[in-house]
């Protein structure tokens, strides 16, 4: 949008340009005037050039270079080109020339516009310009300048499966510290640590002491920005001396911990930002983590630039006088398949413990995932989908359906579960020292013997057990919008690395969004990649898998279902909702440690879902009860 006009300019004393005249055309026209100018002026060098006021007074050239820093402002540091656009009408000793001026604003956006050179003779050697803001722009006057202002862009929002919007515009309290009114900085700490708690937030004062000494009497030195709900809840515990608030907006989830990690925040830009994308400004909001971040560019959008005349107020305030406005470009949202009810309810199972955890949820009839949840407290680090862990036993799932499969064994064949196995002169052992004697294969699975599986996995051979966890969809490229580790599975390259990848050890990892999926793929019949941003639509997703040997598939269900109703898994043998099928698992991770991941994978009507608590002991410890507060939830 363009608007300019000329400004009344006050009476001329002396030099007054009449209107029309011929082009000029003599020797001493002023055209070698007019290009002096326009090259000094873009050369910031006029010394060849004088200048006059519309008085007839002298005007010194640094002065005429002083003054055109000062009417640019803001456009300053801008390219601008200005060039001759047409020709010079000159009657007698004054001259006028029509001049377009072409800035390149930030972003790249043009504002091109005519001006007007005045040139006399008049009491002078030669041809002077007449100086006056009105050149830079025909409504400038003395003490004005250019600036500019960014009109900002609306922030797409993360939107669920519905299309409804996830992350959205809500109330915050962003509370601070103003250092001149802190009479007792180490009391104030304490007081507000003990506000913070009561509304689930450990805060993090270290380095306050620092801040604080080091920041003005009369700083905003910040502390932490909360959801209005909470603010409210802590309000009068947190008026306190040298305590200060300001209240706002900011794009955020339903709640703290809702996907967090996944999610990830939309903050102002931080120094670090500014200097590593130009195309900032102080104030932008700025994704970092997750989705906001991995999709920053679409979220943001692009700002509009506005030119103005800033003009300073006798009261010391600057207005503003519109001159040329680029609208701005609002973000685009970006779509997932998360479902707010199920994130909900993982978020909320996930909320008992303490210990580092992860929960994912698998549509199985289409591998939408529905849910992706970190703890504690919705987590920094999204291991949900990028955690690099052994599976434990919850990869005897693999073994069996290879076996299974290949028809190594059935069921209801014997398999001994010794105590312990030794390979190749390593020693093996179950967890917790059990031994189940001459049993059939579904009770090795559904109480976990190792032993058994061992000899399964070696009977099985490398080969064919790395068929099995391909087919099962472990270890494949996967495009789902945001980054996700499907797995890697052990070379299996000797018998003893066999042996341990056979019940989920060795060099074999996963995260949890791929047990998700082979437990989904195992209750579908088929691997299908699990699916998170649908727009925009990821680029390679992998393709869907072969359907699953219908009888093995068959008969690792009936297997899974045991596991709840007569083995590791019990504790779920009653949650509300249809039967529950899944697979135990303990996982060790270090050698020098006794400590073990616990795990649960399994799936309940079209939900499929993976559980893992770090350092959580037993499958059973930690995994399942997480897995029954997340269906009972969802059952409700």
């Amino acid at each position: 949008m363009h608007r300019y006009g000329r400004r009344a300019v006050a009476a001329l004393a002396t030099l007054t340009l009449a209107g029309g005249g011929l082009a000029a055309c003599s020797k001493d026209a002023p055209d070698g005037t007019l290009k002096a100018f326009l090259s000094g002026w873009k050369g910031g060098d006029l010394h060849t050039v004088g200048f006059v006021s519309a008085s007839g007074a002298k005007v010194a050239d640094a002065d005429v270079v002083k003054q055109l820093q000062e009417l640019s402002g803001g456009l300053a540091k801008q390219p601008l080109t200005v060039t001759e656009a047409g020709d010079a009408k000159t009657k007698g000793d004054n001259s006028s020339s029509p001049i377009k001026l072409d800035w390149t604003l930030p972003g790249g956006t043009h504002w091109t516009y005519p001006s007007t050179v005045r040139l006399t003779k008049h009491n002078t050697d030669g041809w002077k310009v007449i100086w006056e803001p009105a050149i830079v722009h025909p409504q400038l006057a003395s003490g004005d300048k250019l600036a500019v202002r960014r009109v900002a862009s609306q922030r797409g929002g993360i939107q669920d499966s519905k299309g409804e919007a996830i992350v959205t515009s809500r109330d915050v309290v962003t509370v601070g510290i103003e250092p001149q009114k802190v009479t007792n900085l180490a009391q104030l700490q304490k007081s507000l640590d003990t506000a913070f708690k009561k509304i689930g937030v450990d805060m993090d004062f270290s380095g306050l002491k620092d801040r604080v000494d080091n920041a003005k009497p009369d700083a905003f030195v910040e502390l932490i920005t909360l959801r209005r709900p909470d603010w409210d809840k802590i309000s009068d515990d947190v008026a306190l001396d040298g305590v200060i608030w300001n209240e706002g907006k900011k794009p955020l989830a339903p709640t703290r911990a809702f996907a967090r990690a996944l999610l990830g925040t939309a903050d102002e830009a931080t120094a670090e930002d500014l200097q590593n994308n130009k195309d900032l400004a102080q104030g932008d909001v700025v994704g970092h983590g997750g989705i906001q971040q991995k999709y920053d560019d679409a979220l943001r959008g692009t700002p509009g630039i506005s030119v103005v005349i800033a003009q300073q107020a006798p009261d010391g305030k600057v207005k503003d006088t519109p001159l040329f406005t680029t609208q701005p470009v609002n973000g685009k949202p970006i779509k997932t398949s998360l479902d707010v009810d199920t994130q909900n309810a993982a978020d909320a199972a996930l909320t008992a413990e303490k210990q580092p955890s992860s929960l994912v949820a698998i549509r199985v009839s289409d591998g939408a995932v529905l849910a992706v949840a970190n703890g504690p407290d919705g987590g920094t680090v999204d291991t949900a989908l990028t955690g690099e862990v052994p599976p434990g036993s919850t990869f005897k799932t693999i073994t069996a359906y290879g076996v299974l499969a290949n028809k190594i064994a059935q069921p209801d064949s014997t398999v001994a579960c010794p105590k312990n196995a030794t390979i190749d002169g390593h020693q093996f052992k179950n967890s917790g020292g059990e031994a189940f004697g001459n049993v059939q294969m579904h009770v090795d699975y559904a109480k976990s013997c190792n032993t058994a599986f061992i000899a399964l996995g070696g009977k099985l051979g490398a080969d064919k057990f790395h068929q099995a966890a391909s087919a099962l969809g472990l270890g494949t490229p996967w495009d789902m919008g945001v980054s996700a580790f499907s797995g890697k599975v052990s070379p299996a390259d000797t018998p003893t690395e066999l042996a341990a990848a056979s019940f989920g050890q060795g060099k074999t990892v996963v995260s949890p969004i791929a047990m998700a999926s082979v437990a989904a793929a195992v209750a579908r019949g088929q691997f299908k990649q699990p699916t998170l941003v649908l727009d925009p639509k990821p680029a390679k997703p992998a393709p869907d898998g072969a359907p699953l040997d219908a009888t093995a598939v068959s008969q690792l269900r009936s297997m899974m279902r045991e596991v709840v109703t007569g083995g590791t898994g019990t504790a779920l043998r009653t949650v509300k909702g249809k039967p529950v099928y899944g697979k135990t698992g303990t996982a060790e991770f270090d050698s020098n440690s006794k400590d073990t991941h616990s795990w649960f994978i399994g799936y309940q009507g079209d939900i499929a879902f993976a559980a893992m608590v770090q350092k959580g002991g037993a499958g059973a410890d930690a995994a399942v009860p997480m897995i029954d507060r997340f269906l009972t939830t969802l059952n409700k």
